[in-house]
């Protein structure tokens, strides 16, 4: 496979990654050292919560979106990193068993003006479960290599 630069993003693609399965002990040592909530750690305490019962961390399903999306594109392209997220949306639970995916769309791109050599491009990252409902959304700008910079 070819390495994929700044100029090989297209608006308007869609690619999709995964799918990978979350298991309970994951959820729970996820949270146990670094979001120990209630219910994210105990059945039980989780069933008294709005969330009716163990779901993963937004932030464990971030970083579950973060692996989809490297080992899908990001580690076959000139990425440079990202100045920041834009939004990130947490829409639905992520129970045991969830087999999730991550649908991600070019919104938009643009040369950087300050970096001649350096492209960005808009994103959004949609990770569905195995349902195909939407568990997360995260929309963000990436910056790439341009292929001859």
């Amino acid at each position: 496979m070819s390495r994929i630069y700044f100029e090989d993003f297209v608006v308007g693609e869609v690619r999709e990654m995964g799918p990978r399965t979350v298991t309970r002990e994951e959820i729970v040592a996820f949270a146990s050292e670094f979001d120990p909530q209630p219910m994210h750690l105990d059945e039980n305490a989780a069933k008294k919560t709005m969330l009716g019962g163990l779901s993963a961390s937004g932030w464990h399903v971030c970083a579950i979106m973060m692996r989809l999306l490297c080992d899908g594109l990001i580690l076959n392209t000139s990425s440079q990193g990202s100045p920041g997220i834009d939004e990130t949306k947490w829409k639905l639970p992520v129970r045991p068993g969830d087999a999730l995916r991550v649908r991600h769309t070019v919104l938009d791109k643009r040369e950087s003006k300050s970096r001649p050599g350096v492209g960005l491009v808009r994103q959004e990252c949609n990770v569905l479960n195995q349902r195909g409902e939407s568990v997360m959304e995260m929309r963000f700008t990436a910056m790439f290599g341009k292929r001859n910079a």
